[in-house]
């Protein structure tokens, strides 16, 4: 591990000398400089932790030294002087030292005070660096974008859990994002560069899923192999055939696996994210899936929303659809009528966000055409049908699309459908025949 870098800027040689002796001995990097316009030169050719500087120094003092040093770096400053006093020490507080120590000093005492200045700025460099990859994440797909709750949740457990080692299971129906959330896991994380290898569990055969995940002779690089250092992530993790679970698990555990067919034990150091639905649970439950194996894996967990849950979000995420299409497929990006919003608000998205890519692609892709609607792109039709052109028959298309999804959604149980629409049974019975809805049709062609 590299040593801690101190600069020491002092006109004094003897305190220079003995304060590079102190340092050096307590396993920290000295470089040391005789005047603050050296020590400026030092800060801009070196890599620092922290800035030792004395107060008192001709052509540039300490307090100037200061503030020319904060105008180009972040490095904790701690200053030292024998002729400090009260405002001295609160003036350079105020100008952004970390610290004041008045001459002559306990070394104990600054050897505390540089070991938190230290501590300071790495987790600062830290934070910089968690920003910085941040911002190249919001590009990742910009599946994130959102201003619901659940999606800024989500973002807060990235963020906690980026940098830790250990397993993380992501939750979430198909076309939430669950890929998306591993590789930002993996891409904030301390080593980005490292290896991010991903595998579908439900499409590799059962048969060749040991294989697969350790080798064997004649394809030694399986996918512990080629994840080594870096993340494993495992989709469809419910999918993992049985027989294979528990020879996975004891590699998770012991950090060590053989390749089929070899006696050689073969050392891995890996993170895996896995993804899997809700269901998982009930996998466990009924002996398809091991439960200490789930155990070792969702160490963390990170549930996705559906996106019918997330309310306008789902405006935001056509419109950044739709852009990025408009923009791949060169053609002014459609915009948004009223009867656009009120289908994307009144669909279901049983697909998620993926369905919604699909829907705003298409949308994109008729408007070259030179038509098209939100409502056909859902449909994924190309060609329009006959809408209503009066209020009153645009009216009853949205009820009857509104109340046969509750139907379908409340299971034919009339009740709780008048309840989720918030109108009376007797309205609700009287709007179902008006409309010729067929309960029965309904339930019977849910998806």
């Amino acid at each position: 591990m590299t040593l801690p870098r101190v600069l020491i800027v002092d006109d004094d040689r003897e305190m220079r000398v003995s304060l590079a002796h102190l340092l050096e001995s307590a396993k920290y990097e000295v470089v040391v400089v005789s005047n603050a316009l050296d020590g400026l030169a030092a800060i801009q050719s070196s890599d620092l932790d922290v800035i030792i500087s004395d107060v008192r120094m001709p052509e540039m003092d300490g307090l100037e030294f200061l503030v020319r040093a904060r105008e180009i770096c972040r490095i904790p400053v701690i200053l030292i002087s024998a002729h400090g006093d009260i405002p001295m020490a609160v003036t350079a507080l105020q100008d952004g030292a970390y610290s004041f120590v008045e001459k002559p000093f306990d070394p104990r005492r600054l050897l505390g005070i540089l070991k938190n200045a230290i501590r300071l700025k790495r987790l600062e460099d830290s934070t910089v660096a968690l920003q910085d990859r941040l911002a190249e994440l919001t590009d990742l797909e910009r599946i994130l974008i959102g201003n619901c709750d659940q999606i800024g949740v989500v973002r807060d457990l990235i963020f906690d859990f980026a940098n830790s080692r250990a397993n993380v299971l992501i939750l979430g129906r198909t076309g939430t994002g669950k890929e998306l959330v591993a590789r930002a896991l993996h891409d904030l994380s301390a080593d980005p560069s490292a290896p991010f290898v991903a595998a579908n569990c439900a499409a590799i055969p059962p048969e060749r899923f040991e294989e697969t995940v350790f080798g064997n002779s004649e394809n030694p690089r399986g996918l512990m192999s080629q994840a080594g250092g870096g993340t494993l992530f495992l989709d469809e993790l419910s999918s993992m055939p049985l027989e294979t679970q528990a020879k996975f698990l004891r590699t998770i555990e012991t950090k060590k696996f053989q390749r089929i067919g070899e006696a050689e034990i073969q050392s891995v150091e890996l993170r895996v994210i896995s993804a899997a639905s809700a269901q998982i649970e009930q996998r466990v439950k009924d002996q398809t899936f091991r439960g200490d194996l789930l155990f070792r894996l969702n160490t963390l967990t990170i549930e996705l929303p559906d996106l019918a849950d997330r309310g306008e979000d789902v405006l935001l995420l056509t419109r950044h659809y739709i852009a990025r299409f408009s923009q791949l497929y060169e053609v002014a990006a459609p915009s948004l009528s009223n009867d656009d919003l009120s289908a994307l608000m009144a669909h279901d998205w049983p697909g998620n966000v993926r369905e919604l890519q699909s829907v705003a692609e298409r949308r994109v892709l008729a408007e070259r055409r030179g038509g098209g609607s939100i409502r056909l792109a859902i449909a994924n039709q190309a060609t329009p049908q006959a809408f209503p052109t009066t209020l009153r028959d645009s009216v009853a298309m949205f009820e009857r699309e509104l109340i046969g999804r509750a139907i379908q959604l409340e299971n034919g149980r009339m009740e709780d459908v008048a309840a989720s629409l918030g109108i009376g049974r007797r309205t609700l019975n009287e709007k179902v025949v008006k409309l010729g809805l067929d309960k029965d049709a309904l339930l019977s062609n849910k998806s």
